[in-house]
């Protein structure tokens, strides 16, 4: 299709590897183009092109993308209603873009054909077609079913429109893809640039989402939330909790009522505000400005209606959440996946990743222990290392060496109640206590995060050993980061 199609590819895979790697690495991101011709520019005119061309799909698995955005065409307006296959140069760029969605549609229903018709547990998106070279090119995006569907969506039909982060993470995503492919079409090099920095495409999405749930589409809520957030009252955290929903909504009884209603702009007064909420009364919201206080009526209530709410955890922190289900939390203006706890499927996937000569008992045994540090609030690492005895002799002068024993989960509790990590082979033989971990620096880092969950990317990435480090962030994150050597 053009002559740097494979170094857009491998940059589009590296891309989104970056930005759903920091969401949940099991999503595991695969990304491939889809080239269908337009019939002008090439001399074949149903020619289909998949990169890379060693991917398990064929371009014959594709060749009927275009007859069924026809009928699409046809279903929708009736054996009378027309189909436009419009010249790139054409000036009717109304009917060019319905094109172009039929052919999204289309490859959309191709692919979720394929992919059940394989037992694939894999969720397919496509971008927008960009017209290229004499080709349609669109961008697929595939993200691993089992996890993409274990996270709560907000409930109807998407319609272009996110029903959750990661479906908000996928849109801003493809958005970028779009973006590169119309540069690589006018850039002199034809080089793409997908450079957006990967915490600002989770920003990006999380706008997305936040006006999603704004009761009349009213943009700004992210923001306003991140300026409440980050201010203070008196020297304390901001705590509390804002009901969102238009003005009188019958599931929330007013409490207070303002006289005149205080602009979500005016983030200090808002911040005043939110001290007086408590428990089920919270400020009610249009995502515009604040009302007062109300509280959201009971379940059983006949006018009852699931309601988006915010709340303020902490300094710089805070949760959107609808009927009762975490949709995402905001640290340090970073959208993340709620992860209080570590997924038993999870730990055991990673531990016979590093580990493969474990047996079930001891697997076990390593999850109770991984169970237990998760729960720490202050944060804490558990780091399982093959080589667990010599580096803590390495490192004796960066840890308390311990007489070697058992590790139980009411000594790991007393154990992790200091800095740094605990140190414990795959039998649970504990070795070192406050173990300051070293390592060299990696491109995997991420300056977002904090001091605990970079040294543990540091050092599992050079260590010598098979190890796997549990991460318990203050902030609740909870990551398990296995060594490059397993």
């Amino acid at each position: 299709m053009w002559e740097n199609q494979s170094l857009f590819r491998v940059s589009a895979q590296l891309f989104a590897e970056g930005v759903f790697n920091l969401l949940d690495r099991n999503l595991r991101p695969e990304v491939f183009l889809l080239g269908l011709a337009t019939g002008r520019e090439v001399d074949d005119p149903e020619s289909v092109v998949v990169e890379p061309a060693s991917l398990r799909y064929s371009p014959a698995d594709f060749g009927d993308i275009k007859a069924l955005a026809a009928s699409l065409e046809t279903d929708a307006l009736g054996p009378r209603g027309n189909v436009y296959h419009l010249h790139p140069h054409d000036h009717d760029r109304y009917e060019k873009q319905h094109w172009y969605e039929l052919v999204c549609r289309a490859a959309d229903q191709t692919l979720l054909a394929l992919t059940e018709a394989r037992g694939e547990s894999r969720r397919s998106f496509c971008s927008t077609p960009v017209s290229l070279n004499g080709y349609l090119v669109v961008v697929v995006l595939q993200l691993a079913a089992d996890t993409y569907d274990t996270y709560y969506t907000l409930p109807g039909k998407a319609n272009g429109r996110p029903v959750s982060l990661p479906h908000a993470a996928v849109l801003e995503f493809m958005q970028e893809g779009g973006r590169a492919l119309r540069e690589t079409d006018t850039a002199d090099t034809e080089q793409p640039v997908l450079d957006r920095d990967y915490n600002e495409v989770l920003r990006g999405a999380g706008r997305r989402l936040m006006l999603r749930i704004s009761p009349g589409g009213t943009h700004g809520l992210y923001d306003a939330c991140l300026g409440v957030a980050a201010l203070r009252h008196e020297g304390g955290e901001g705590l509390g909790t804002m009901l969102l929903g238009r003005r009188q909504h019958p599931a929330i009884v007013p409490v207070l009522t303002l006289e005149t209603p205080v602009p979500l702009r005016d983030h200090r007064s808002i911040r005043k505000l939110l001290e007086l909420t408590e428990g089920d009364t919270g400020l009610v919201s249009d995502a515009a400005s604040v009302f007062g206080l109300g509280q959201a009526v009971a379940n059983d209530d006949p006018r009852h209606e699931p309601l988006a709410t915010v709340h303020f955890t902490n300094h710089y922190g805070w949760e959107l959440r609808h009927a009762g289900h975490t949709l995402m939390r905001v640290v340090s203006n970073t959208p993340r996946l709620p992860q209080s706890r570590v997924q038993a499927d999870n730990f055991t996937r990673a531990a016979r990743q590093v580990f493969p000569d474990l047996d079930d008992a001891h697997v076990r045994y390593l999850w109770e222990l991984a169970l237990e540090a998760s729960g720490q609030r202050h944060g804490t690492m558990l780091c399982i290392s093959v080589g667990a005895k010599g580096e803590a002799e390495r490192l004796r002068r960066q840890c308390f060496r311990v007489v070697p024993r058992p590790m139980t989960t009411p000594v790991l509790r007393q154990a992790s109640c200091i800095d740094g990590a605990v140190l414990i082979e795959p039998s649970g033989v504990c070795h070192a206590i406050g173990v300051i971990l070293d390592g060299q620096a990696t491109e995997k880092g991420d300056s977002s995060r904090g001091a605990r969950y970079n040294s543990a990317v540091r050092y599992v990435s050079s260590s010598p050993y098979p190890c796997l480090a549990i991460v318990v962030s203050e902030d609740g994150w909870i990551d398990l980061l296995p060594s490059a050597t397993a």
